[in-house]
């Protein structure tokens, strides 16, 4: 019924408006005062109507809102249920879990708290800065891993001094070759006979050193590398070099800076700082932010401090009991108490070593790239979201993925090599490297290390191939948790025999 009079409403009007219309036209012949009078009353009219069907068609939407309401009602009342997945079964493409990590953030950090409280209700504080400098000095008048770093001088030296040789001819292409190939071995062999042979270097000081030395000679080999590659270019009458070979266009310089182009680039000022910048792999032309960041370098700064200090607590206070509780299991052969004690040691290995990661690659490396203007800041991709060994290993240390794709897996396959030989030899020379940062400062040869590293090879192709997405990625965080504690477990198990075994006995 209220649909039926508003309608009867809307012919009346209609009806009044044309008869106005009619009336005005009659009138029209009369004059202009007429016209002009019957103008304005038509006008008034037509907009009043206006107004009034504006309003009658808002109370029809209105009468018809109200009825799917009503009828949306009693639908409800007698169907409740359609079609659909559940939040939690994939068909569903429902992604929003944030609730749920947060939960596991708060159940992780409960269940660690729970353990640490327990730990010091256990072994009490646990924590001494002086045991923490006796690992870097035995002898407080004996600073030998000090003096080695201070002797690697003498190899960057005779580094630039033979690639100023040979840009000016005065060594042959072989003859500057043999001395790299010397001053390269020297540079390995020399601080590994220093820690082995002096009584008064530490096992920490020694791991120290042997690591700057290593780095160091990966950033020399890249120098050899790169300026041959310079001399090729020369030699080819190239007048500028190309992007590849690290001489970009001038484009990609803010402020005006220039290009350096071969041999400019062999100074002294060029040499230290590609030894100091945090990359393995040298560049004519480094990409350079435009300013230091105060704010950006403290806050740094702030983090390496904190959690170095963080690191030295945790190691001393929960892994070093957990450790020294390990040894009579290990030399028992008890393999239910082994199991035990490898899980509750791969937390708390686990942990320093996420922690070591953002320590090193994040805020040490970002505070020295923001120190020296160094552009590049892409240490780390993603590989939490690896999904298969591979991935991780290409992505959580990007300087020495890079150094390894250019300088080593690149030019044996450029060589005629396949892929599985150059992937394989890869791996070979970082459980190389792996096997002598730990076995020379220890001063024992287990090969722990080394074995760790190649099974690598076989895992990659089982993940590779038997799992995918989910399963896969769960499967390389378990053998960065469970493989890492396995192999401290063997070192320090050896190292107590070989040094306490009899006074254990």
């Amino acid at each position: 019924m209220s649909d039926l009079n508003v309608n009867g409403a809307l012919t009346r009007r209609r009806r009044a408006t044309l008869t106005a219309g009619r009336a005005a036209t009659v009138q029209a012949g009369n004059g202009d005062s007429a016209t002009g009078t019957a103008s304005l009353v038509d006008g008034d009219v037509s907009l009043h109507d206006g107004r009034r069907v504006r309003e009658s068609f808002l109370e029809l939407s209105a009468a018809k809102s109200e009825k799917k309401k009503r009828r949306g009602e009693v639908g409800d009342r007698l169907s409740c249920h359609k079609a659909q997945e559940s939040l939690l079964s994939s068909a569903s493409g429902y992604r929003n879990y944030r609730g749920v990590i947060n939960w596991c953030v708060v159940m992780l950090v409960l269940s660690n708290a729970r353990l640490f409280l327990e730990n010091i209700l256990k072994y009490g504080i646990l924590v001494d800065p002086i045991q923490v400098i006796s690992l870097f000095l035995n002898d407080p008048y004996s600073w030998p891993a000090a003096c080695l770093l201070i002797v690697s001088n003498v190899f960057i030296l005779v580094a630039l001094y033979t690639e100023r040789q040979l840009s000016k001819g005065s060594f042959s292409e072989f003859a500057g070759f043999l001395v790299h190939c010397i001053n390269l071995s020297i540079l390995l062999t020399f601080p590994a006979a220093v820690v082995l042979w002096v009584p008064s270097m530490t096992s920490v000081g020694g791991a120290i050193a042997l690591g700057f030395y290593t780095i160091l000679f990966l950033k020399l080999y890249s120098y050899e590398d790169v300026n041959l590659w310079c001399r090729e270019q020369s030699t080819a009458k190239a007048k500028k070099l190309s992007r590849s070979l690290s001489c970009p266009s001038s484009q990609q310089f803010k402020g005006g800076e220039q290009k350096v182009c071969y041999p400019g680039n062999l100074t002294i000022k060029d040499m230290y700082y590609f030894v100091l910048a945090p990359t393995l792999c040298y560049e004519l032309n480094f990409p350079r932010s435009p300013k230091i960041r105060i704010q950006f370098l403290l806050r740094r700064l702030f983090e390496m401090l904190f959690f170095i200090q963080l690191l030295v607590f945790l190691t001393q206070q929960w892994m070093v009991p957990i450790i020294q509780s390990s040894m009579k299991p290990l030399e028992d052969m008890d393999l239910s108490l082994m199991t035990e004690r490898l899980l509750r040691l791969a937390v708390p290995n686990h942990l320093l070593w996420l922690m070591f990661f953002y320590w090193f690659f994040h805020s040490t490396m970002n505070f020295t790239a923001e120190l020296l203007r160094f552009g590049d800041r892409r240490f780390y991709n993603d590989w939490w979201n690896s999904e298969s060994v591979t991935y991780f290993w290409q992505n959580w240390n990007i300087p020495v993925h890079k150094w390894c794709l250019r300088h080593f897996y690149k030019p044996l396959l450029r060589k005629g090599f396949s892929k599985m030989f150059s992937q394989s030899a890869v791996f070979f020379l970082s459980a190389f490297f792996h096997e002598y940062l730990v076995s020379v400062p220890l001063r024992m040869f287990r090969l722990w290390a080394f074995t760790g590293m190649m099974a690598q090879l076989p895992l990659a192709w089982l993940v590779g191939h038997f799992l995918r997405g989910n399963y896969g990625n769960a499967a390389v965080w378990i053998s960065i948790i469970i493989g890492q504690p396995f192999a401290v477990l063997m070192y320090v198990h050896d190292y107590y025999v070989m040094n306490y075994g009899d006074g254990a006995e």
